[in-house]
């Protein structure tokens, strides 16, 4: 069911939520946190999908806040959206089209819409503010969740988030090396258990996963590590793959086709290995499990990248894993 409420304010949204609830008996209540997407108007049902995937995991209440650049900028206006049953998966989603000065009070547009004594998260799936903690929706917020890999330049944008970061922050970029961090510790934890001298990690430039990647081997190896990034004309994006030298040899993890990885290992046959793209529903329902600080991001972030030499410059051509 989809209510429109044209030219309305935060307080009839509210209250046509009460009726709603009131209507349908529980389909408004048994929700453990509040999701509140910063947006844009053409890129908000990617985002709402994503959260209604999401919401099979975590029941929740979505508002996503949508900024519309059209019309007269000084005419404040708010059309507000109400969605619910099979239009909002096991969630209820309230989008805010807010313009003109409507539009510059985002917390103002929230408050009266979050659910009492349930957690807070912000997620900003485009362009995020310079400080996520210190903007009017992350205040607000107990997690604070990020995509460097959406911004103009994702590598630039990892220095901003380590010289930003607060405690409840987060990053998709961080979220999707959650198989290859479960895979290379796997790898690890079998004989022979030998000190890594040497690691190295290849990706694209415009990958900031491949960099995080490096920055936590860096730190939980102690070990000399080089992070290649090539060009976007080699074709090819995200991480490529991970070599470790060790002193009987080296293991490389190695992505040359979509979704598998190849591992090699000193004295083993080879193997292939499941390495899937993880999607936006993935990685939102990841990080929805835990409301707490994570805090081995916060280490990556913002002392794993001191580690490592200038990421944001390319590998020369033909650098291989």
């Amino acid at each position: 069911m989809i209510v429109e409420l044209p030219d309305t304010t935060t307080s009839q949204v509210s209250k046509t939520l009460v009726k709603i609830r009131e209507e349908g008996g529980v389909v408004a209540l048994g929700r453990v946190l509040t999701l509140v997407i910063a947006t844009t108007h053409d890129a908000e049902e990617e985002a709402i999908e994503a959260a209604n995937d999401a919401s099979r995991e975590h029941p929740m209440r979505v508002i996503v806040v949508s900024t519309v650049d059209q019309g007269d900028p000084d005419v404040s206006r708010l059309d507000a959206e109400i969605r619910v049953g099979g239009d909002a998966g096991a969630s209820e989603v309230v989008i805010l089209r807010a313009s003109g000065d409507a539009a510059q009070d985002e917390q103002g547009l929230v408050m009266g819409l979050l659910l009492p004594d349930a957690p807070v998260v912000t997620w900003w799936p485009g362009a995020a503010p310079e400080v996520p903690g210190d903007s009017p929706l992350g205040r607000i917020a107990q997690r604070r969740i990020t995509d460097a890999s959406m911004q103009s330049d994702p590598q630039a944008a990892l220095d901003a988030l380590a010289a930003s970061y607060r405690p409840g922050d987060a990053d998709f970029a961080w979220t999707r090396l959650t198989l290859w961090r479960a895979q290379l510790a796997a790898v690890l934890d079998q004989p022979p258990y030998e000190s890594v001298t040497t690691v190295q990690v290849t990706g694209s430039i415009d990958s900031p996963s491949t960099t995080l990647l490096a920055a936590w081997l860096s730190m939980q190896l102690g070990a000399s590590t080089n992070c290649a990034l090539t060009g976007l004309e080699h074709g090819s994006h995200g991480i490529r793959g991970v070599s470790l030298g060790r002193a009987t040899g080296t293991i490389e993890l190695v992505r040359d086709l979509p979704g598998v990885a190849t591992l090699r290992q000193p004295g083993q046959p080879v193997h292939d290995v499941a390495l899937p793209r993880r999607s936006l529903r993935d990685c939102l329902a990841d990080e929805l499990r835990r409301l707490d600080p994570d805090e081995l991001y916060g280490e990556v972030i913002t002392r794993g990248l001191g580690l490592l030499p200038d990421h944001r410059t390319p590998a020369s051509e033909g650098a291989t894993a």
